[in-house]
């Protein structure tokens, strides 16, 4: 067993700055992370920090943009939080020594962004979140903090009260690739889980395939809710081949946006006549879906995105990255000829319900990051937002963790009483494992009450785990992972994407019910100890069934258009019903589902939700 003041699980942005806060406020921290911490997701992150830095911007424009941008559900304590402290941690990240880059006069250079009022952008070149993670992961040497890379975490060691509110996180179950060791980490303050997004659970997706919701389906069956699980970002300019992100920079640098026909349809088809192609995010995927169903995209699946007007020299010195990625998976020259593009999976707005300090209704449970739901970003994210989310949030909840006063949180946790249950929607098929003959005992926490004292809550989890591993281990036959995360993401790709129908929803659920099933006769094929991604892909993918169907729930009972949630039914924004959260609790396995209003009135003023339009 090994022991430390804070477990820090996943060593992405998020995790890196949490890892240094904690050890800044005097805490002995650890990060257990299934990737090389410079291996992580972030390192994807193309386009830039928003942060209000320059003359004639501010904080308070920085709060309305990010507000506007989530259709109003967003949180004003988070959003406002972000937007105040995205200038000191931005100037922080340049004093150690992330290379941004820069005007002629030696100012850090900073560029339009969907959605912004202000060119707040902070970037460097097309390569921002590589460059992040490799200055934050020099801070975590620098500070002699320890990082157990390649060890995936399995579950959280939680206790088992009855009320998921009474619970307290005693550590996390990790394995050890290289070793096959199964140990438990044992976190005396806290754990902070910054294990990013379920991109995986779509088939298109620019997410890595190490993105499969691990958090979020730790926390959920640990008896923590999830938030606004139905909100997922389809970023409009990933390469139709493979997914990879063409970043938004190149549209904040001028790129264009072209149908078959020639017509830069955002402004001729009346899309964003405004703005354009920098429109928020959600609004120019689904112009370009729609202008192919239309019968004008090219080769009925993608658009142009033409960056050529820009010159040579602006393209090479802002944007070099992107002509790579052009031509290494699409055999398109960005200097000579536009590029195909179409939307694809990208960013999950909800995740794991945290307050504004990133603490779980869970005792000593925190997340922070992409798996976290402030909520920050409501029912979309405002491109450049993703990464001060990171650092912000990520040092609040290390900080916190260890000990800090942060003061009371204005975000409520957890299910009460008080809260507003659904009971209108009906279910084609029983969400959750309700009805199957539980396999073992394979929950985290299923309130049965059998509390126990820390290590044995650590003990108790590491011996489910190792049974667990033995059952898929010594099992000779039955499904492959492979295959059930396969008809799981096209499901999801099929009926949970950009344009939504009950009809579709229902369907994806029915689909995940039967992997689900499935499931239950999975076995693993590789017998070895060492490096065995068999093993681990196999638990990966019972996480994202957990979570795809969270996306799926919530999808089905906003029966509204809002930000990133389309529904053919309703075509209408519908704030008198539903300005609140959508939260999904697991419930040992009988999924219920609940609601909390929004919180609209910030530090000096109230967010008056208004016409979306640009």
């Amino acid at each position: 067993m090994y022991e430390h003041d804070v477990i820090v699980v996943g060593a992405g942005g998020a995790g890196l700055r949490a890892a240094v806060a904690a050890n800044e406020a005097g805490a002995d921290v650890a990060m257990v992370t299934k990737l090389h911490p410079v291996r992580s997701h972030t390192g994807a992150a193309e386009g830039g920090i928003n942060a209000a830095l320059r003359e004639g911007d501010d904080w308070e424009l920085h709060a309305y943009d990010t507000m506007k941008g989530s259709d109003y559900l967003g949180d004003a304590p988070a959003v406002e939080t972000l937007a105040q402290d995205a200038p000191e941690e931005t100037i922080t990240l340049e004093h150690w020594g992330l290379p941004f880059s820069r005007e002629d006069d030696g100012r850090v250079s900073q560029r339009p962004f969907g959605g912004l009022s202000f060119p707040r952008t902070t970037y460097a070149g097309a390569e921002t979140g590589h460059h992040l993670l490799h200055t934050m992961y020099e801070q975590v040497v620098k500070r002699g903090i320890q990082v157990y890379d390649e060890w995936y975490v399995m579950n959280l060691a939680t206790s088992d009260e009855p009320d998921p509110n009474d619970r307290t996180c005693h550590g996390v179950v990790g394995y050890d690739v290289q070793s096959g060791q199964i140990e438990g980490f044992k976190a005396n303050d806290g754990v902070i889980l910054a294990t990013g997004g379920p991109g995986q659970a779509f088939d298109h997706t620019t997410n890595a395939v190490s993105c499969t919701g691990d958090g979020h389906a730790m926390a959920y069956r640990a008896g923590v809710p999830v938030e606004d699980m139905e909100f997922i970002q389809f970023h409009p300019t990933t390469l139709p081949s493979t997914g990879v992100l063409l970043s938004e920079g190149v549209r904040g640098e001028g790129g264009i946006l072209y149908n078959n026909e020639g017509e830069r349809f955002m402004f001729e088809h009346g899309y964003a006549n405004n703005d354009g192609e920098l429109a928020s995010r959600d609004v120019v995927a689904r112009a370009e879906l729609t202008e192919v169903s239309e019968g004008r995209g090219v080769e009925d699946e993608y658009v142009h995105l033409d960056m050529r007007h820009l010159g040579e020299e602006r393209i090479i010195d802002r944007l070099e990255n992107i002509l790579h990625l052009a031509e290494d998976f699409e055999g398109a020259d960005g200097l000579v000829e536009p590029m195909p593009v179409k939307p694809g999976q990208h960013y999950a707005m909800g995740g794991i319900e945290t307050d504004e300090n990133g603490e779980t209704c869970v005792s000593g449970l925190y997340a922070a990051g992409e798996c976290a739901c402030v909520s920050v970003h409501g029912a979309n994210r405002l491109g450049g937002n993703a990464l001060p989310e990171l650092i912000v949030f990520g040092k609040r909840a290390g900080y916190h963790a260890a000990g800090g006063d942060l003061g009371d949180a204005e975000i409520e946790t957890g299910y009460t009483d008080a809260v507003e249950e659904e009971d209108d929607t009906e279910f084609p098929v029983q969400p959750g494992s309700a009805g199957l003959e539980p396999i073992g005992d394979d929950v985290a926490a299923d309130g049965s009450g059998q509390v126990a004292d820390a290590e044995g809550v650590l003990e108790r989890a590491v011996e489910t785990e190792s049974e667990r591993v033995d059952r898929l281990m010594n099992k000779d036959d039955g499904v492959q992972h492979a295959e059930i995360r396969s008809k799981l993401q096209k499901a999801m790709t099929d009926y949970v994407n950009v344009f939504r129908t009950e009809e579709g929803i229902k369907q994806a659920l029915e689909i995940i019910r039967e992997c689900r099933e499935e499931y239950r006769d999975v076995y693993v094929a590789d017998p070895s100890k060492t490096f065995n991604t068999d093993l681990q892909m196999t638990y990966e993918t019972r996480n994202l069934i957990d979570v795809a169907e969270t996306i799926a729930l919530g999808a089905l009972v906003r029966n509204e258009f809002r930000g990133a949630h389309w529904r053919q039914e309703n075509q209408t924004r519908d704030d008198e019903n539903w300005l609140k959260h959508t939260l999904v609790s697991w419930n040992a396995g009988k999924p219920s589902i609940w609601y909390r209003p929004v919180i609209l009135e910030g530090e000096s003023k109230e967010y008056e939700p208004k016409v979306r339009s640009y």
